[in-house]
């Protein structure tokens, strides 16, 4: 998509400490973030890439977003639900953290928003605001689209193929990290729940098959039915072995670009990408303020 659009990469900082954290994890890991993007084939030369709290305009368009936005909109919010479901501590920036994400997709005047399927209620809400401020105050916003890819919309835990695979998941053997070891890799595969039966296919009525077959047609970029067939004969065990090392073999070339990569030659594009962002962000908060009557 880079080749398409004028891309702006926000590092999530701000959505990061709505959950404790630790702090010089947090600094290490806003870094990680970025090195990983530039690894996994991102160019900072063609993209925008920024650390959201370096953009003040974010925090601002946030706060004018809350004062349009009505509570039942945020309570129908799915991981809202979730969390209040599971009894979880809820933060009011947990709570509010969809409107954070408005201004952030809003600020850019953007067209198209790439995501999970579990992320297209929030630019739903995006676009809702952005289409009640405009009709309240006057055009500002772009009304922004998603865009999903299909068949790798949502990748599941390894572990629970009812549940998304989630980085911050307690049983780390369902999620895959991007540096994760290719020992780490095979174990974890080797762990990956299965469905019952030895055919490989697959099928609503697999979820856990049909998750392991959604990663190795990403990742090795074969189409499902060819996968299929290629295991047609072959039991889960040789399945899992082949998927292993696709993801081994896939995570490669991300691995040995990252090392690669220094903390300066990080900061000095974060310091580029700071800048160019802040001429579109801050452009788009003047007109906004203009049109709520603040006086500029």
């Amino acid at each position: 998509m880079q080749n398409q659009y004028d891309a702006y990469i926000p590092v999530m900082d701000m959505h990061a400490i709505t959950v404790p954290h630790n702090p010089k994890t947090l600094r290490e890991q806003t870094l990680q973030v970025v090195k990983l993007y530039i690894a996994s084939g991102i160019d900072p030369k063609q993209s925008t890439f920024f650390i959201q709290s370096h953009i003040s305009a974010h925090a601002e368009l946030c706060w004018i977003l809350n004062c349009i936005a009505k509570i039942p909109e945020l309570q129908r919010m799915t991981q809202y639900k979730n969390a209040l479901a599971k009894n979880e501590t809820i933060s009011m920036g947990l709570f509010d953290y969809p409107i954070l994400m408005a201004a952030d997709i809003l600020l850019y005047q953007t067209n198209i928003v790439p995501v999970g399927d579990d992320q297209k209620q929030h630019v739903e809400l995006a676009r809702n605001l952005a289409e009640r401020f405009n009709q309240t105050f006057g055009k500002v916003f772009t009304i922004p689209d998603t865009k999903i890819v299909k068949n790798q919309a949502r990748i599941m835990s390894l572990q629970n193929p009812h549940e998304k695979m989630n980085k911050s998941d307690k049983n780390q053997n369902g999620c895959i990290s991007l540096l994760d070891t290719p020992e780490t890799i095979r174990k974890k595969i080797q762990k990956a729940v299965t469905d019952s039966g030895a055919e490989i296919i697959y099928s609503d009525e697999k979820p856990a098959l049909k998750n392991l077959l959604t990663i190795y047609s990403a990742l090795g970029n074969i189409a499902i039915p060819k996968i299929e067939k290629q295991f047609q004969e072959k039991n889960y065990k040789e399945f899992k072995e082949n998927l292993a090392e696709i993801i081994v073999n896939a995570l490669k070339r991300i691995q040995e670009k990252y090392v690669s990569l220094s903390d300066t030659e990080i900061m000095n594009i974060l310091k580029d990408g700071a800048a160019r962002a802040s001429k579109v962000a801050n452009k788009t908060l003047h007109e906004v303020k203009e049109k709520i009557g603040f006086v500029i």
